[in-house]
């Protein structure tokens, strides 16, 4: 019988590595599977026909936009939806608090919140500020939406009431990331998009969706953080970053693969932005 109670969404493009493991993990929920594909040359396309999945495809610009294209051009019938990523597996805890959702315990919430275990190459990102964190991925059907005042830190927003589930866990590990240049590859795209963002954010041309409260719920603490991040001086930013992360949040109790994901991420990315950020504030002088 179809689940009556949500509603999954996946964005993929040439997902075929990782769309059959995340939709073996959640098949059994008999729940609706709703693709938003962005022109996938692969597999992607056959692998979700095969598990009855409803196919769409749109052009992708940006995750916020294609998570708002998903949400308003599905029909979703079930109360609650679900956005997931590709690279994303629901674990069996996770699962068996699905499998066991009733709608009417959850009659003053808006949102739900999972807890991600982030890996890269085959590591488990414990600590650096890595785990616990906590990420809107269920929501009321209707009013749950993206925030498009983001270009690529995509998140969900469901005004009102939420909740964490701090039990079960979404797995996230993007195998591509296995090839170190893809990495570098698509992070140049991410620094190009962070870049552009903040110097529209520095016109106030984007504003955050957001109120910033550090003992709000995850969301709002983040946004309180970015807002200190964006107050920060340039090319100093990263390595107070890098420092706080490895120190302060035991970044160097992980091991070196982790160790790695760390100083790439948390430096080396973050200098890239902001040398991209100087780069154009200078074109425009």
């Amino acid at each position: 019988m179809l689940n009556k109670n949500f509603s999954f969404i996946i964005l993929t493009f040439n997902e075929e590595i990782h769309l059959p493991r995340l939709l073996e993990s959640i098949k059994g929920l008999n729940a609706p599977i709703l693709i938003l594909d962005s022109g996938s040359t692969d597999k992607t396309i056959s692998i979700a026909r095969q598990y009855q999945a409803e196919v769409k495809i749109n052009t992708f610009i940006n995750h916020p936009k294609q998570w708002d294209f998903a949400l308003s051009n599905f029909n979703i019938q079930t109360p609650w939806t679900i956005g997931l990523d590709a690279d994303q597996v629901v674990t069996p805890e996770l699962y068996k608090m699905l499998e066991e959702f009733e709608e009417e315990k959850f009659s003053n919430v808006n949102g739900i919140y999972f807890n991600r275990k982030n890996y890269f190459q085959g590591s488990w990102i414990r600590y650096g500020g890595y785990y616990p964190v906590y990420l809107l991925k269920m929501f009321r059907t209707g009013i749950g939406y993206s925030d498009l005042n983001e270009n690529m830190d995509h998140r969900f927003i469901a005004p009102g009431e939420t909740v964490i589930w701090k039990a079960g866990h979404l797995i996230e590990e993007n195998l591509k990331e296995n090839d170190i240049d893809f990495w570098f590859k698509k992070h140049q795209r991410y620094s190009d998009l962070i870049a552009q963002e903040e110097i529209e954010r520095m016109k106030h041309f984007r504003v955050q969706s957001i109120k910033p409260n550090l003992l709000g719920n995850p969301d709002e603490k983040k946004a309180w953080l970015k807002r200190l991040w964006w107050k920060l001086p340039l090319v100093v930013r990263p390595y107070l970053y890098y420092t706080y992360r490895m120190v302060f949040q035991l970044g160097f109790l992980d091991n070196k693969t982790a160790r790695r994901f760390h100083y790439l991420q948390g430096l080396w990315f973050r200098k890239l932005v902001d040398q991209k950020i100087k780069e154009k504030i200078n074109a425009t002088e």
